[in-house]
């Protein structure tokens, strides 16, 4: 129920009971009986709030003040919290944010797929809740107020970055190399790209950890041209953190502001790290997909196989393999594994894992996988069980269809949005398909974002 005071009706300010979290994390109300997303809040209490965008059906909100609290509130120990834009659930209680988590994925499937006769497992919670990525990409930019500024996106705002002390999600180490770059680029005035302007150097910081291997990435990614002070740099970095086993330039010269380049350079050590995972090693490039939680990954895919309950004479097909991880990690369990993945620098290092690892009973092919299921059926002779890794958008429409047609007998899907898998869900059920288990996994604990694995058996 929302109710204006006579003192906050010149400036709109309204209070509303928050009843639930939405799939994206945001809370919901209701202001003069239309419903709203507020951007803070947690189900149980009672907000005060101004309305900041109007649609037909709904309003967007800004928390001015919190009335009452929610047992469920805990302190959250970054201190950060409420100005970045990742952990936005750190201030849940943990055992709650698995529970909105699981509801997330029931609610996709009602609403979005249609689907309320399914049982939907507890979410599997990761036994880090802190300290526990891999991987971390730092945004970089200059201020009049501040200088040179190195940290993250500010909450709802693309464009604007604060000045990052401490990331409670990366290790110690990881914090430390943050603090050395800060300090190396503003004593050296090294000049920072201007995304409008297009001027400057220095655009992103990635840093990548092999928990299991300790090996340590630095990825540099720059404008065109000769990172500055580039042997200052290497001799002050391993100087600083002794830790780094490898340091590489990556070259953007577009205008397209993303952390990964067109090309290059390896500045110290062999331009990879090696992991390892479920008993396989795997070699990490800069640009590489690998998982960002090692420790979250191993959980999932012995969930997939769980599910999947692969046979030694089982023929695996892996969609949207990437560097093989899944199918690599599969290749003791069955016959053979057919890995299909768009991005042929991700085949490479799949093929390249594979000889790292003394695999021979899997193969990869570079297409899309819509292409290859209708166009190449040599390649899936003898095909009996499938794997579905898709990126955010789910299946594309011809490759779910196909898929479809083609009628294994069972298909594990690994999804990473509730709201496509909900839609491909849909879909598999009109063509015969049941659902067998589904289990949500947190993957990115004190986020919103939740991935699950699904059986499908005819």
């Amino acid at each position: 129920m929302s109710q204006v005071s006579d003192e906050n009706r010149t400036r709109r300010i309204f209070e509303s009971d928050i009843t639930d979290l939405a799939f994206d994390g945001k809370a919901v109300g209701e202001i003069g009986g239309k419903v709203t997303f507020f951007d803070a809040g947690l189900p149980g209490e009672k907000v005060r709030g101004e309305i900041v965008r109007k649609k037909a059906r709904y309003n967007f909100a800004r928390v001015t003040e919190i009335i009452t609290r929610s047992p469920d509130r805990v302190t959250a120990p970054c201190t950060h919290f409420g100005i970045c834009g990742g952990c936005t659930w750190q201030d849940l209680d943990y055992d709650r944010q698995l529970y909105f988590k699981r509801k997330q994925v029931v609610d996709c499937l009602l609403h979005i797929g249609r689907i309320g006769d399914i049982e939907v497992e507890p979410t599997v919670g990761s036994e880090k809740q802190f300290f526990y990525r891999n991987k971390m990409e730092f945004s970089l930019n200059t201020t009049a107020e501040n200088g040179f500024v190195l940290g993250l996106h500010r909450r709802g705002h693309f464009d604007q970055i604060f000045d990052l002390k401490e990331c409670l999600l990366q290790s110690e180490t990881s914090n430390r190399i943050a603090a050395w770059f800060r300090s190396f680029v503003t004593e050296k005035n090294i000049p920072v790209y201007d995304i409008l302007k297009h001027t400057g150097h220095l655009r992103f910081l990635a840093i990548r950890e092999a928990r299991r291997t300790g090996q340590i990435m630095l990825n540099i990614v720059t404008a065109e041209g000769t990172l500055p002070c580039q042997s200052e740099m290497l001799e002050s970095a391993l100087n600083a953190v002794p830790e780094i086993t490898t340091i590489v330039q990556n070259v953007n010269g577009g205008k397209s502001n993303i952390a990964r380049g067109e090309y290059e350079n390896i500045l110290y050590g062999p331009g990879y790290i090696e992991e390892k995972l479920l008993d396989r090693t795997f070699r990490i490039y800069a640009n590489s997909f690998f998982q960002t939680n090692t420790e979250q990954a191993e959980r999932l895919y012995r969930t997939a196989y769980e599910i999947l309950a692969p046979q030694k004479e089982d023929r695996l097909l892996d969609l949207y393999c990437g560097t093989g991880t899944i199918g690599l990690c599969a290749s003791g369990l069955v016959q053979t594994v057919v890995g299909i993945e768009l991005e042929p620098s991700a085949v490479r290092a799949a093929h390249e894992n594979a000889a790292l690892n003394d695999i021979s009973n899997i193969q990869f092919h570079i297409g899309s996988v819509q292409d290859i299921l209708r166009n190449n059926p040599e390649l899936l002779d003898g095909i009996t069980c499938t794997v579905i890794d898709p990126p955010r958008a789910g299946l594309h429409p011809k490759a779910l269809r196909r898929l479809a047609e083609l009628n294994y007998s069972r298909l594990v899907y690994i999804s990473c949005n509730p709201a496509t898998f909900a839609r491909d869900a849909a879909y598999l059920i009109q063509a015969g398909y049941k659902i067998g288990r589904i289990i949500p996994v947190d993957m990115f604990p004190h986020t919103m974002h939740i991935e699950l694995v699904a059986g499908f058996h005819k």
